[in-house]
């Protein structure tokens, strides 16, 4: 289990975070985005599975500019609150905190000063986003929605990075992963799989549309490209 810290960002606003610590330090940094329900119990949990398997994990409050502590269920209720602060989020300003958020990691003194950043949904197009912006090591991308309206930044990419689809995913479409694997697909550093039978949300351990096998596969295949890059 970790904590709730406070960060700063640069232009002096102050918000909160989810820490989880390895038991081994140092240990490289990794920002663990959440989908749009923003870091609630479930993403907290995620980033404690990734504290255990040795990296410093960090999960930021996404909607701190726009309404404060908002960690939101996945209900009817949860998701339509989700989406009215989505509508509301800036993302250039986004991407600028998650790059303090970075620095800050990076800062530590039980850091190695190697930082990743990876997400799901939401936090799979700063994932991207963060790829082609910040100077990190890593990047990983599960089921990024919105990642076709930024393509245009790829070449500007800085890191390797590493991208989870669902088969079956209405919010990212067949349509939207093959412009990615064209515009991407079979550069150096990119590395692009699709989970078949999967849906949205297929990682979502203990909750619909989680599958067992794709969520398995897609953690080891993400271990494995952070411990390369960031080890």
């Amino acid at each position: 289990m970790g904590e709730e810290i406070t960060l700063t960002a640069s232009d002096g606003g102050r918000f909160a975070a989810y820490l989880a610590l390895p038991a081994r330090l140092p240990a490289p940094g990794l920002i663990v985005l959440p989908e749009v329900f923003n870091s609630n119990p479930h993403i907290r949990s995620v980033a404690d599975g990734y504290a255990a398997a040795g990296f410093i994990a960090l999960s930021p409050d996404v909607f701190w500019r726009q309404e404060a502590a908002n960690y939101l269920p996945y209900t009817d209720q949860g998701r339509a609150k989700a989406q009215a602060l989505r509508a509301r989020l800036d993302t250039d300003q986004f991407a600028r905190d998650l790059g303090d958020m970075a620095a800050a990691l990076r800062a530590r003194a039980d850091c190695t000063g190697k930082v990743g950043v990876m997400g799901f949904c939401l936090g799979g197009k700063f994932a991207y986003l963060a790829s082609t912006r910040l100077p990190i090591e890593a990047a990983v991308s599960y089921y990024g929605v919105e990642i076709d309206q930024y393509l245009g930044e790829a070449d500007r990419r800085k890191c390797p990075i590493l991208m989870h689809f669902a088969e079956n995913d209405p919010h990212v479409p067949a349509s939207t992963v093959a412009a990615i694997q064209a515009r991407m697909g079979g550069s150096k550093g990119v590395d692009i799989h699709i989970y078949p039978g999967t849906e949205h949300g297929f990682n979502r351990q203990g909750y619909p549309p989680y599958n067992e096998t794709a969520a398995a596969q897609a953690r080891q295949r993400t271990l494995a490209h952070l411990h390369h890059l960031l080890s």
